[in-house]
């Protein structure tokens, strides 16, 4: 788990060393335990490491295979390194380390460009293939870890975080009506290729991308799971199947040459981690909870079901409860951390958690993702029930914040975007062959296309920005391949997740079960008042804000005078949102 930069150069020019150490020292953040900068011509990399595995210098990036002429760089990590290294060294290659990142630069000797089909983990690659004088980057199936490109005449540079790449300079920051439709449209969501800055992209999940030293560039998308059935298992079938894969995927996280914690929120997703880890002997297991004041008679946490697990499984438990007044100051270090703007308002609760955390453990396990690979969202329900060709119907009305027209409301017609581009994306991708229900078509549009600039890029974000690694089990991919070929029936069952709820019940406390679905509860910004109302009153009407002028100064005045009825139909904050993209677009310069 690190930060990764670099730089290469398709003009002759050679790639500028001093021009990545600085977009490297600004992730400094993701790897606070070591750096390394290497440059052969017409590329460079650089790295900033959390030791994760192999603490030795051995272990240390930008690694090199002299004798093959590679170099690497890579965040994330490769859970079946181990059977890896096994197989090739049968094959006959020799380590010097103990590391992940040795065995990818032999698989990818070994098996070229198919090399990531061997990778079980999550991570981001960047190698240089000296011979064939190429650069090929990677991301993992599920986009856990990031990637951010920004193309420039005579060159590409590329980063672990958006910002870093702003440091480097000599981006184009004008905004992206496409990226800005997205965000107005999906509470903060811009998914796929697009940020919402022109001259910055990201590579999108399951893909890798060929750069040669011309400037020629290829994609192959490596992992597309089809969401269709297996009619010979039965629920019986589907719940030993899927108990048996989630317990792998708990395993699999464990790999770490430091101890490993848990994120235990108290909710159904995390408990199940818990309850597998003590299953699988797991001894003085340290779990963290993180809890809120009240505010307008919403409750702060939801320690009575977290410390219940907590005691039935005999953790080493961490109960962290955030007063108001350190909330105020972590708004502005989070958004000042985050690579794009996030607009919910569970955040600032990672950024906190995270930092407590961080303090305990490097590595933790986390429950994200399994809302969308087992149908726990409110939404997933009426579609369950829905004719095929109504996903799109559906799921707009439920999960779309504003249609097309709304938006000319919001922005000013120089950044308003000439076509309704996110109803076209969505549109395009329920309707691809590969889903046979509604409900699978909304699953693997959640899962594939949204999910990894929702949750995961929160979770990577906040966790990365106090130098901590997460690892999320429901994201594993035989897991979630396993999991779309499940019937969506029993995915919907019982409000949600209900083969989930099945499994669980042989594991973890029934009151964790049955519980009311929660979300991470923070009431002082689900109810935008006092300093925090002020902090986006004042960056709305600043100076920089009005000369920018992405937004209707109507809308504005209508929300700030109004701040009592600011939540939208899907309860994302309207005030909130814009105020967020406002700050994160002055904390870096950009726009």
């Amino acid at each position: 788990m690190c930060g990764i930069g670099g730089e290469v150069r398709f003009d002759g020019v050679p790639a500028d060393l001093g021009i990545v150490a600085g977009l490297t020292a600004a992730m400094e953040p993701r790897g606070p335990d070591g750096r390394g900068l290497w440059h052969d011509g017409w590329a460079a990399l650089g790295h900033r490491r959390l030791s994760i595995i192999d603490l030795s210098d051995a272990g240390a990036q930008p690694m090199t295979d002299d004798r093959h002429g590679i170099a690497i760089v890579f965040n994330g990590c490769v859970y079946n390194y181990r059977e890896l290294r096994d197989e090739l060294a049968r094959d006959g290659y020799a380590f010097r380390s103990t590391s992940d990142t040795e065995v990818i630069i032999a698989a990818y000797h070994r098996w070229g460009e198919r090399f990531v089909e061997h990778l079980v983990g999550m991570f981001a690659v960047a190698l240089v293939d000296r011979q064939r004088r190429r650069l090929v980057l990677a991301r993992d199936r599920l986009g856990i870890k990031p990637l951010y490109l920004a193309r420039r005449p005579g060159g590409l540079r590329f980063a672990s975080t958006l910002p870093a790449l702003l440091r480097a300079g000599d981006v184009d920051t004008s905004l992206d009506p496409v990226g800005l439709h997205h965000y107005f449209t999906w509470h903060s969501i811009v998914p796929g290729t697009h940020t919402v800055l022109a001259g910055v992209s990201k590579l999108p999940p399951a893909t890798v991308r060929v750069v040669e030293a011309d400037g020629r560039t290829r994609d192959r998308v490596y992992w597309r799971p089809d969401y269709v059935r297996d009619p010979a298992m039965d629920a019986a079938d589907w719940k030993a199947e899927l108990t048996s894969a989630l317990r792998t995927a708990v395993q699999r996280r464990l790999v770490a040459d430091v101890p490993v914690g848990v994120l235990l929120s108290g909710g159904l997703d995390s408990s199940l981690i818990v309850a597998l880890l003590a299953e699988a002997g797991q001894r003085d297991l340290q779990t963290f909870s993180i809890g809120f004041e009240s505010a307008a008679g919403e409750g702060g946490d939801e320690f009575r079901y977290s410390d219940a697990v907590a005691a039935a499984f005999g953790t080493d438990h961490h109960r962290i409860r955030v007063p108001n007044a350190e909330l105020m100051p972590a708004v502005e270090r989070s958004i000042a951390a985050m690579t794009e703007p996030l607009g919910t308002h569970d955040v600032v609760a990672f950024y906190l958690l995270c930092q407590h955390v961080s303090q305990h453990v490097k590595v933790a396990q986390s429950g994200q993702g399994a809302d969308e690979v087992f149908a726990g969202y409110r939404y997933h329900a009426p579609l369950a029930a829905a004719p095929r060709d109504a996903a799109l119907d559906v799921f707009a009305g439920a999960f779309f914040d504003r249609d097309h027209a709304a938006l000319a409301e919001i922005l000013d017609p120089d950044h308003l975007c000439d076509r309704d581009a996110s109803r076209e994306l969505v549109a395009a991708h329920l309707a691809a062959p590969g889903a046979d229900t509604a409900l699978d078509a909304v699953l693997r549009l959640d899962t594939h296309l949204l999910m990894p600039d929702d949750p995961v890029k929160r979770v990577d974000t906040m966790s990365m920005a106090w130098g901590l690694e997460l690892r999320t089990p429901f994201l594993d991919q035989d897991l979630v391949e396993l999991a779309a070929k499940c019937p969506p029936a029993l995915k919907a069952a019982h409000g949600g997740k209900g083969i989930l709820k099945e499994l669980a019940r042989d594991l973890v406390p029934a009151t964790v079960i049955d519980r009311p679905k929660g979300y991470f509860p923070v009431p002082a910004l689900r109810h935008l008042d006092g300093p925090l109302l002020d902090l986006v009153a004042d960056v709305l009407t600043s100076p920089t804000a009005k000369q920018r002028g992405l937004f209707q100064p109507a809308f504005v005045e209508q929300l700030l005078l109004h701040p009592d009825q600011h939540t939208q139909r899907t309860g994302a904050n309207k005030l909130w949102q814009l105020g967020l993209l406002e700050l994160w677009l002055q904390a870096h310069d950009a726009g």
